[in-house]
């Protein structure tokens, strides 16, 4: 980790980037705004403590607050692990239980890019026509669900599950200003934009969650989702890990999500023959 930048250059821009005046930022970390002033400036070099402690006010990710820190000529704090670490044993050991207790509906974990770094295997059938190319690890969610090559040609309400994917990925930009998720966002508005479908779910002005609906070999398909985060993470690959999982959002999709999976348990696990029948077979 390296960086030529100085610590005060660093502060000034998270602070004007969660739109902050000296004097607010002053006010809320209990300091006062000549001191601020002095930090980011450069005229006062910021201890640890004080770093972390205006990093928390500015809610920085923790990826930042170590570029902070080194900036400032301290180590960095958190440490980034791989998922296969045997230090993230028991927090691997959760999320793969999470993501099996979803069955058989979706379930993916995604890091900060979201590409794709776990999956319960559920509902294959969704990924029917799916360019190849988008299925290669690592396999990045928006771009499946949005690329023309992907799931968008099937998404049935497409425009506005676009401008709620466009609005998430907007947040995190303007939270964490991720050079590669900027890139990512670039590279989405270039797909074509969707046309409006003539189909038009009547409850949809009513909806209190934006579903996600689908046409596929099974049928029509409608879910929402729910993002599960890590509390308190003190491991930057945690901190950024974030658990996406598919619920139906009707009674008809429920029903076809466990059939078509009931249909594949008996494909892969025959029921065994009974003792008639094996004499009969005989």
């Amino acid at each position: 980790m390296s960086t030529t930048r100085p610590v005060g250059d660093l502060l000034r821009e998270w602070r004007q980037r969660r739109r902050l005046s000296q004097l607010a930022l002053a006010c809320e970390a209990e300091i006062s705004t000549r001191h601020l002033s002095f930090l980011e400036t450069g005229r006062s070099q910021p201890s640890r403590e004080m770093i972390l402690h205006l990093s928390e006010q500015l809610s920085v990710p923790m990826r930042d607050r170590n570029i902070l820190l080194v900036a400032a000529g301290f180590a960095p704090m958190f440490p980034e692990r791989n998922l296969e670490d045997p230090a993230l044993q028991s927090a691997r050991k959760a999320i793969d239980l999470l993501l099996e207790s979803q069955k058989p509906f979706p379930a993916f974990a995604l890091d900060r890019h979201w590409n794709l770094v776990s999956s319960n295997g559920a509902l294959p059938e969704i990924y029917e026509g799916v360019a190849p190319h988008l299925l290669q690890p690592p396999a990045n969610a928006l771009r499946l669900t949005l690329h023309p090559g992907g799931l968008a040609p099937r998404i049935i309400n497409l425009l506005e599950w676009r401008a709620h994917s466009f609005a998430r990925l907007r947040r995190q930009i303007e939270i964490t200003a991720d050079p590669i998720l900027i890139d990512l966002q670039r590279e989405l508005f270039t797909y074509p934009a969707p046309i409006t479908r003539t189909s038009v779910d009547p409850n949809a002005a009513h909806a209190i969650v934006v579903p996600f609906q689908l046409e596929s070999s099974l049928g029509r398909l409608s879910f929402f989702t729910t993002t599960t985060m890590f509390g308190s993470p003190v491991d930057i690959t945690l901190s950024e890990l974030a658990l996406e999982c598919f619920y139906p959002a009707d009674a008809t999709t429920a029903e076809i999500v466990r059939k078509a999976a009931a249909t594949r348990n008996q494909e892969v696990h025959p029921p065994a023959a009974s003792p008639s029948q094996k004499r009969i077979a005989s």
